[in-house]
């Protein structure tokens, strides 16, 4: 016996706002049928392109998901950030920054072109996240890939595995990759053996999340390296925000100043079919639907980013707390760095304010979409 439209209608209105509002937007967008499969990975065009699934984690642990969340995918390009994040942990920022710029490129995500240093202009591109597997493999050898693996993993909160039918797909037609890695190698950016180098890349990029995967990951970098639903330090606060930097300018490839422009979030995307966003401090969304602009980002992804972006005011430069609400206090302190002292000769020192400023937590958790109270 099917339920009274009045109770289906009671039911809908008991979930929580944020799942009645992704709901909103799974129903609004799957018809929408726009764009195409990727097929030049042939693995890739096996997937089925009415698939859709949205996932939000928060940043206190809770996932919501509507849709073909549990659908595995591979994660393509959407490994680059965390391989990046990975580097920067393993062998410093010093050494990674004089292989890799963080300089948007302007040009598809598997251009062969080189900086005017002949370094990739960003990790966020093929040449870029190339040459971060191959400071990976200088770093761990023939144990690359798996520290690789266990690192998204714990991003991920689970253990990760591998379709292996799309890395073979992908090693089989992956010589614009190769032509890529060999320029890397004439340039000294890679130090290794070019095909070792590139088998940890194309197994990177074969490695199988779900929506629900990729929003825990992406909640993980907005909440400086701790994974929401485990609690455990994945990576450092420094390699996270610098992460987040350069998904900022450069994670949508050549869409990424219009994304920055309208959707306001850093985010990546994948050939696959999935989109991560992270708002830093607030929430990880992660899409899978298949069917590609021609960026080679999700339509219906994108759609769900622009609206969740929209509906709640997201976008990371149009915030509206006032600075000036948070200062909470002036104080004139005089040179002296005795206290006593400073006391006594205030009136006869130059005076230097220092303003000290509330923390803006307590308005994040104000104003977030997910919050049910606010603390002050």
């Amino acid at each position: 016996m099917k339920p009274a439209a009045s109770e289906s209608a009671g039911w809908a209105n008991s979930k929580p706002p944020l799942l009645r509002f992704l709901d909103r937007c799974y129903l609004d967008f799957s018809p929408d049928t726009a764009g195409a499969v990727a097929d030049y990975i042939p693995e890739l065009g096996k997937a089925d392109p009415e698939h859709f699934g949205i996932g939000l984690a928060t940043l206190d642990g809770h996932v919501y998901e509507v849709g073909d969340t549990k659908i595995p995918f591979t994660i393509q390009s959407m490994s680059k950030p965390f391989v990046f994040a990975l580097a920067l942990d393993t062998l410093g920022a010093g050494r990674v920054e004089s292989a890799i710029g963080v300089e948007p490129s302007g040009d598809p995500f598997n251009s062969i072109r080189l900086n005017a240093e002949n370094h990739p202009f960003n990790p966020m591109v093929n040449a870029g996240a190339i040459a971060c597997s191959g400071l990976i493999h200088e770093a761990k050898g023939s144990a690359a890939f798996e520290y690789i693996r266990q690192a998204l993993g714990r991003f991920a909160g689970r253990e990760l595995g591998v379709d292996e039918a799309v890395y073979a797909s992908e090693s089989a037609t992956g010589d614009r990759n190769r032509a890529i890695g060999y320029l890397l190698r004439t340039n000294a950016v890679l130090k290794d053996n070019v095909a070792s180098v590139l088998e940890v890349y194309f197994r990177q990029c074969a490695i199988l999340v779900t929506a629900r995967d990729t929003a825990i990951m992406a909640a993980t970098l907005a909440n400086r390296g701790v994974n929401p639903v485990t609690g455990e330090q994945v990576m450092t606060p420094y390699a996270i925000s610098r992460t987040l930097s350069v998904m900022t300018s450069s994670g949508m490839y050549d869409y990424a100043g219009e994304w920055i422009y309208r959707v306001g979030i850093p985010a990546k995307s994948g050939v696959g079919g999935g989109i991560l966003a992270a708002l830093p401090a607030r929430l990880g969304l992660g899409s899978y639907s298949p069917r590609l602009d021609k960026h080679g980002n999700s339509v219906r992804g994108i759609k769900v980013c622009e609206a969740l972006s929209s509906h709640y005011d997201l976008h990371m430069l149009n915030r509206s707390d006032d600075a000036r609400n948070s200062i909470i206090a002036d104080y004139t302190i005089a040179k002296n760095p005795s206290r006593r002292a400073a006391g006594r000769a205030s009136r006869r020192s130059s005076p230097r304010i220092i303003r000290t400023f509330a923390s803006s937590n307590s308005w994040a958790r104000c104003r977030s979409p997910t919050s049910t109270m606010c603390r002050g």
